[in-house]
């Protein structure tokens, strides 16, 4: 139950990934306020575990940080596709494997202050040989990490994106 009632909303931009709006809303005490939205589609991210403990992740070059940032692969849900056959379809574009199981780890909005964006943890493992040649790929360098690196890389700041923390902590917590 929303404590905020859209009153009206504007379309400010709408590009290829994110469309942008302002909404007027009145507040459960009556005020009335401003909120800008950033909507989304809703994505995957997968903590990939190869046959010798290592999680597959990638580096990339992330615009707005000015960085390249250590990854666990994710990507946006198309169109009629289940979160599940996204896992199957970015892994193959990302890192160049399909995986045979795949296990939901948690579900989370990235920023929900002023995102729309859901995205949905998975563990995926079995993993076989099977490229998807996409585009935007092409710059993406796949690097494994052994499970026992994770945490302190997470303290260390070298892992430092959201999705990669959480799905990677989530995991990391089921380990006996």
């Amino acid at each position: 139950m929303s404590s905020e009632k859209i009153l009206s909303s504007r379309t400010i931009f709408e590009g290829r990934v994110v469309k942008l709006s302002t909404n007027t809303v009145e507040k459960s005490t009556g005020e009335t306020v401003s909120r800008e939205i950033v909507e989304h589609r809703d994505c995957i991210a997968a903590v990939v575990l190869d046959d010798r403990d290592n999680v597959i992740m990638v580096r990339q070059c992330r615009t707005p940080t000015g960085k390249d940032l250590l990854e666990i692969p994710a990507g946006v849900i198309e169109e009629g596709e289940s979160p599940e056959e996204c896992v199957g379809r970015e892994l193959q574009e990302e890192i160049g494997y399909r995986p045979e199981k795949v296990v939901r780890l948690a579900g989370f909005y990235s920023a929900p202050g002023y995102c729309t964006e859901f995205i949905y943890a998975f563990l995926a493992t079995g993993l076989k040989e099977s490229r998807i040649i996409a585009e935007d790929t092409d710059e993406i360098e796949v690097v494994r990490v052994p499970i026992a690196k994770i945490a302190g890389m997470i303290d260390s700041g070298e892992i430092c994106d959201a999705k990669s923390v959480a799905g990677l902590l989530k995991y990391l917590s089921m380990l006996p």
